[in-house]
């Protein structure tokens, strides 16, 4: 098979170095399964966002298997003319399947092939994706989507996400964790899982909102509404609701939702544990509204996280939503 990986001037790297890495292991381990070039719209040496260079083959002319697009800064991106847009879209239409990292949504987005589909960016330009493509299903807190034949990714080493992905689907789950472990990264993250955590993403400036959000997380088995949170900040409901959401960017109750799922998360994919346990254990008042909470935050059920993690694939987003 293969495998394609267009770059533009100022590309970055990691886009790029991740995915290559991760074909690159999968084919020396089944025996040549994939051949690797690098492509840009002119050939020749194309400059990344750091300065450092890379040969590349021009892309017109070239037939893949597979075509992953990298990203880079938004703006170049945004600004491919119509010629290189014309190329990609005639290589993909070439291709089994096309894929973009980070910010190369917007190339893909060009090109017509986004519409009416779902996909993901890098959540910073997600909003910028969607302002501009508005007939592309953006769906801004995925590791990676797919959808038909049409792959796409967050950014940076949410590429290797979705190369795992594909080489699961190309060669095997074996075949897909020998790379992970070589790699040494996770295997692996779900596309449906979202790009950032609320236990990371949380900082609010105020000592007061900062001891609230530990006062939740020793308690989230308990009942926590804004009454309750508002006593332990010391604050009235309706001051305690406006500072939150003014210093995390999130009602209370989305937050406690969320906080809720990612300390179930691992639990359901780790252990044995019936489900209605593990919803009452983190706070839910039933499995239904744990389910819930789970397409909420990782775009797909428990039970479906559950099955993936033992080395079942993904389904489609389409089958998810």
């Amino acid at each position: 098979m293969h495998i394609g990986f267009f770059v533009f001037p100022d590309f970055e790297l990691l886009d790029l170095s991740g995915p290559l890495a991760a074909f690159g292991l999968a084919g020396r381990l089944a025996d040549g399964a994939y051949r690797l070039s690098v492509v840009s719209a002119t050939g020749g040496l194309i400059r990344d966002l750091n300065g450092a260079t890379i040969l590349t083959e021009p892309l017109e002319g070239k037939r893949f298997d597979s075509l992953l697009i990298a990203g880079g800064p938004a703006e170049r991106a945004c600004g491919a003319d119509a010629a290189t847009v014309a190329m990609l879209r005639a290589a993909a239409d070439d291709a089994r399947r096309i894929a973009s990292i980070c910010t190369g949504a917007f190339l893909l987005a060009a090109t017509g092939l986004l519409d009416s589909r779902y996909a993901t960016t890098h959540w910073r330009h997600a909003p910028r994706l969607q302002q501009l493509y508005p007939k592309v299903r953006v769906e801004a807190d995925r590791i990676f989507v797919k959808h038909d034949h049409i792959w796409t990714s967050a950014g940076i080493t949410a590429g290797i996400d979705l190369a795992l992905a594909m080489i699961e689907e190309d060669l095997g789950i074996d075949v897909a964790r020998s790379v992970a472990r070589d790699l040494v990264v996770y295997h692996r993250r779900l596309g449906g899982q979202s790009q950032y955590s609320t236990l990371i993403e949380l900082d609010p400036s105020s000592d007061r909102i900062r001891k609230t959000l530990d006062f939740a997380r020793s308690h989230l088995n308990e009942r926590l509404n804004v009454e309750r949170l508002a006593e332990a900040a010391h604050l009235s409901p309706r001051q305690f609701s406006r500072a939150f959401q003014a210093e995390t960017g999130q009602t209370p109750a989305k937050a406690i939702e969320r906080l809720r799922a990612e300390t179930a998360r691992p639990r359901v994919e780790e252990s044995a544990e019936n489900l209605a346990v593990i919803a009452r254990a983190v706070g839910f008042a039933d499995p239904e509204r744990m389910r819930q909470a789970f397409i909420r935050c990782f775009g797909q059920p428990p039970q479906a996280l559950r099955r993936a993690a033992r080395g079942q694939t993904d389904q489609d987003v389409s089958e998810t939503s």
